[in-house]
């Protein structure tokens, strides 16, 4: 008869899944609360306690840890000391362990982290050529058909099962790694900002239609464990979501929700080409868009309001890849779903992001997330001019968006409505041109930002020939008395915030 050795966190379906055993002819043994379900539900069943003729002990944290459980699912039927070892001291062999782990990063804590359970899933799945592991419910069904029409679990299936059971574990012991990594209070060196490993634990989340090309596969991984905006988020209406579209629309999420006011984002290729503030978000779309409609053809909106009517009616006679809010009037959802290519979605707001990290080759870069904060004490005014009030609020403005920007990066602003976006080029003075060029006067008066400092004056020439009476950079040049001069000549006033926002 064979045996079964069932200890499962998550019980769903593993009262079916005993009876559906015991009906085979198999032999059942369990613990604790696994061990009250089965009997609950009528199904014979041997405690491990029984079953080893030892009590749990320490406060239950040996309970399973004995030579006839790890015996009995260690054990190569093939080879004869072993079968003589289990003469010897009475082991029983166990064909099948079912058992999956608490979800120690939803509640981590030092008497959560289990000791038993991890390894009878990573002795089982070793021993995979002889014992079936299941760790997951959703493979019930599967091995209790394939047991029904072979009577045994086959090679492929068992090297399956026992790769998933080593994946359970790996995300398991990650997640205790990641708490331990942890410190109460924030650390003060460099040196501690990052930790010495990290061990990401990521399963696929979504399918992709295509990757950025429609030759290349693509897909979304979480780590798991982890709360993401876009598993809890709806999407209303569209296609399946590609690689760009979730890559784009989760730039636009996160700077639309750096904004207090009423604000709009459009996003392309990674990019913002059209953002603002207003009062009510039906005009904060009208002018966002109004930056660049050119380049907001086939983008992506994001609105940090309820989507209005008023919103919804001008968004619609744009093509549109992705629209994201927080939630939509009904009539302007009917509106916006009416359109079939068009993904709507309403989303949480997103979480922090931990570390920024891109493939190099054998491992991965690493650094903290850009802050963005806003006025401080570290800002500094340099030139002769000093801001207005309104200059301020632009300024500001300005430099949430430009940090948002691929570097080189320049952004013209002018009352809460971005004009004019240079974005990615080798040199600043390009930037700086065809943010001028974008905004076609549009800005004059208005306010610029630049994510690094300006390395010559001609990059400041260009933007006062472009109208612009205030400026915001980190400052940090060389050259700076030159290009503070400069903004003297032109009458600019200029504020050092001793901060650089390039993004690569």
């Amino acid at each position: 008869m064979p045996t079964a050795l069932l200890s499962v966190y998550d019980k769903t379906g593993v009262a079916d899944l005993a009876r559906s055993l015991a009906d085979l002819g198999w032999s059942l043994v369990s613990s604790g609360g696994t061990a009250k379900a089965i009997d609950d539900a009528g199904i014979a069943v041997t405690d491990v306690v029984e079953w080893t003729g030892v009590p749990a002990i320490l406060g239950h944290r040996v309970v399973t840890l004995h030579p006839k459980v790890h015996g009995g699912i260690l054990a190569d039927p093939t080879n004869a000391e072993h079968r003589a070892d289990m003469d010897a001291f009475g082991i029983t062999a166990i064909d099948l362990v079912v058992g999956n782990l608490y979800p120690f990063a939803s509640a981590p804590g030092i008497e959560l982290i289990d000791i038993g359970g991890p390894a009878m899933v990573r002795a089982a799945a070793k021993n995979h050529a002889f014992v079936g592991v299941v760790v997951d419910p959703a493979d019930y069904d599967g091995v209790v058909a394939e047991l029904t029409a072979d009577g045994a679990l086959g090679d492929a299936t068992r090297r399956r099962l026992a790769r998933n059971a080593f994946a359970h574990t790996a995300e398991y012991d990650a997640a205790i790694v990641t708490w331990l990594d942890e410190s109460d209070e924030p650390p003060t060196a460099y040196d501690e900002v990052l930790p010495e490993s990290i061990y990401l634990s990521l399963e696929r989340a979504q399918p992709l239609r295509y990757g950025e090309n429609p030759h290349q596969a693509g897909a979304r991984y979480r780590q798991v464990g982890a709360t993401s905006w876009w598993d809890s988020m709806t999407q209303h209406g569209g296609k399946e979501l590609s690689y760009l579209n979730v890559f784009d629309t989760e730039a636009a999420w996160r700077l639309v929700q750096r904004f207090d006011a009423p604000a709009v984002v459009v996003v392309k290729h990674a990019n913002p080409c059209g953002v603002a503030v207003s009062n009510d978000i039906g005009a904060a779309y009208i002018d966002a868009n109004a930056c660049d409609p050119v380049s907001a053809f086939g983008g992506v909106v994001a609105a940090n309001r309820t989507v209005t009517v008023e919103m919804a009616e001008p968004l619609s006679a744009v093509f549109t890849e992705v629209v994201i809010a927080p939630d939509f009037e009904p009539a302007a959802l009917e509106l916006l779903t009416a359109k079939k290519n068009v993904r709507v979605m309403s989303a949480g707001a997103p979480s922090p992001l931990p570390f920024d990290v891109r493939p190099v080759d054998g491992g991965l870069l690493v650094q903290q997330p850009d802050e963005v904060v806003g006025r401080s004490d570290a800002w500094q005014v340099v030139t002769k001019a000093v801001p207005s009030h309104q200059q301020w609020r632009d300024l500001e403005f300005a430099w949430t968006v430009c940090a948002a920007v691929s570097s080189n990066a320049i952004v013209y602003v002018k009352d809460g409505q971005a004009f004019g976006i240079g974005a990615g080029q080798q040199n600043r003075l390009d930037s700086a041109r065809i943010a001028a060029d974008r905004s076609a006067g549009r800005a004059s008066g208005g306010a610029c930002a630049s994510d690094a400092f300006f390395p010559f004056r001609d990059g400041l020439d260009a933007v006062a020939e472009a109208g612009i009476s205030a400026v915001i950079q980190p400052g940090g040049s060389v050259r700076d008395e030159e290009v503070i001069a400069a903004a003297d000549e032109h009458g600019i006033a200029m504020v050092f915030t001793s901060q650089r926002h390039f993004r690569h």
